[in-house]
C-alpha cells in the first residue's frame, strides 16, 4: 500500500490546505464558541467563497470547504472583521486550544483560556510544532481525555489547577495566575529536550521514548477522568447538544442555528446551542442519541480528499444500521486516519485498488488483520465474522 502525505501541520485561516474541491479553512472558535453574529457571518462566507459545506473538527474547529484561491482573500477580510483571525499564521497555529463546552459562567475556564491564548499568540512563545495542542479541561472533572491535546489544564480535588503533559498520570499544581507559565514552562521542556527533532513531535510520545520530566510535573496525581464514551446529542444544564451526519452541515443550517443562541463547538463534531431547550427542526441535525450515524467515523474520502483511495461516507453510512449501541466503526480513506487518529473497535482502511483492510481494536495506520475486502459486497455479518475469525 503507498503511504499516505504526512504533511506535519494543519489548515488554518491564514493558511489554509488544499484538497480535493477546493481550499479547507480552518477557523479557530476563540474560547470554543462563537456568538450568533459570528456564526451567521461564517455561514454567509461559507456561501459566497466556498461550496457551502462545513466540517466540524475533532479539535473543535470549524472547517469551511470549496473555497477558490480567488475567494480566499474577501473571505479573510470577512473573518476578520468578525474577530476570528490571528495576527500571522506562526500566532495561529500556535493558538491550537481545545475548551470544555461544559463550561459555566465564573468558574475560570474562560479565563484560563483568554490568557493562554494571549501567551500563545506572543511573539516570545515557545515555537512548538503545528500539531502540538493544549486542553483547557478544568471543569469538574476532565472530559476531554480522549481529544489530541499535549498539555492539559485540568482540575484536583482541592479545587487546584492542574497543568499535566499527556502521557502522564501527574501534573504540576497552578492556579489561575500561574497557570499559564506553568504550561510554557512545560513547552519550552519540550522543545529544550528534543521532543520535536525537525519540527514535528508530540508530548506523550516524547515521554514514552524515555524524556524524564521536570520534579514539579511528577508530584500532583492527576484527577480520574470521566467515562471515556464521547457524549451524546440531548439536552444539557447549558443547553441542547445537537450532532451531524459526519460532522458536516450546510452553511445554511449554520445560518438557522445562529439565530437560537450562542455556539460551543466541541470535539466530538456537535455543536451545544447556549440556552436551547427544544430540537429545531432543521433537515441534517441529529437531536436523537440513539441515531445508528452517531456509532460510524468516516472522513471526506474520495473524491474530496486527494489522499483518500475509497469513497468513505456512502460505505459508512450503509453499515451504520448495522451497528450495536455500543459499537464504533472507522472508515478511513487512507492510513493517516485523519477523522479518528485513536483506536476503534472496527476500522475499515482504502487501498489502492479500491479494495479495504480491516483492522480490529487499533488505528487506520495499525497492522490489519485482513485484506483485500470489496466495499461494494461487504456487509457488517462479514465484517464481524471476518473480525472474530482474525
Amino acid at each position: 500500500m503507498s503511504a499516505p502525505v504526512i504533511q506535519g501541520w494543519c489548515p488554518g485561516a491564514l493558511r489554509p490546505m488544499m484538497s480535493g474541491d477546493g481550499l479547507v479553512v480552518r477557523i479557530r472558535p476563540r474560547g470554543g464558541r462563537l456568538t450568533p453574529e459570528q456564526a451567521a457571518g461564517i455561514a454567509e462566507l461559507s456561501g459566497h467563497h466556498g461550496n457551502g459545506l462545513i466540517d466540524l473538527s475533532s479539535r473543535a474547529n470549524v472547517q469551511l470547504r470549496g473555497v477558490t484561491e480567488h475567494g480566499h482573500g474577501p473571505l479573510i477580510d470577512g473573518l476578520l472583521a468578525l474577530g476570528l483571525i490571528d495576527e500571522s499564521t506562526e500566532a495561529e497555529s500556535r493558538r491550537n486550544i481545545v475548551v470544555t463546552p461544559f463550561w459555566r459562567d465564573g468558574d475560570g475556564v474562560q479565563t484560563v483560556v483568554r490568557s493562554l491564548a494571549a501567551a500563545l499568540t506572543a511573539p516570545e512563545a515557545p515555537e512548538t510544532p503545528g500539531k502540538f495542542g493544549y486542553a483547557v479541561d478544568c471543569g469538574a472533572a476532565p472530559v476531554l481525555s480522549g481529544v489530541s491535546a499535549d498539555i492539559r489544564i485540568e482540575r484536583v480535588a482541592d479545587g487546584s489547577l492542574l497543568v499535566r503533559p499527556d502521557g502522564a498520570t501527574t501534573g504540576a499544581r497552578a492556579n489561575v495566575e500561574t497557570v499559564v507559565d506553568r504550561a510554557q514552562e512545560l513547552a519550552r521542556w519540550f522543545l529544550d529536550t528534543g521532543g520535536a527533532p525537525d519540527g514535528r513531535g508530540r508530548m506523550a510520545a516524547h515521554l514514552a521514548r524515555g524524556a524524564v520530566l521536570p520534579t514539579a510535573f511528577t508530584e500532583t496525581p492527576a484527577a480520574r477522568p470521566r467515562a471515556s464514551a464521547d457524549p451524546l446529542p440531548g439536552r444539557l444544564s447549558q443547553g441542547l447538544m445537537v450532532a451531524f451526519e459526519f460532522g458536516q452541515m450546510r452553511a445554511e443550517t449554520l445560518s438557522v442555528l445562529a439565530q437560537i443562541g450562542p455556539l460551543r463547538v466541541t470535539p466530538w463534531r456537535m455543536l451545544l446551542i447556549e440556552g436551547a431547550g427544544v430540537v429545531p427542526a432543521i433537515p441534517g441535525l441529529i437531536a436523537d442519541p440513539e441515531d445508528p450515524l452517531l456509532r460510524v467515523v468516516a472522513c471526506t474520502g474520495a473524491p474530496g480528499c486527494p489522499q483518500a483511495l475509497i469513497g468513505t461516507r456512502p460505505l459508512a453510512r450503509r453499515l451504520a444500521g448495522f451497528l450495536a449501541p455500543g459499537d464504533r466503526l472507522h472508515v478511513s480513506g487512507c492510513a493517516k486516519g485523519c477523522a479518528h487518529p485513536g483506536a476503534a473497535p472496527l476500522t475499515l482502511v482504502g487501498r489502492p485498488d479500491g479494495a479495504v483492510d480491516l483492522v480490529r481494536n487499533g488505528t487506520a495506520a495499525d497492522k490489519p488483520s485482513h485484506t483485500g475486502l470489496d466495499p461494494e459486497t461487504l456487509t457488517f455479518d462479514t465484517l464481524t465474522e471476518t473480525a472474530h475469525a482474525s
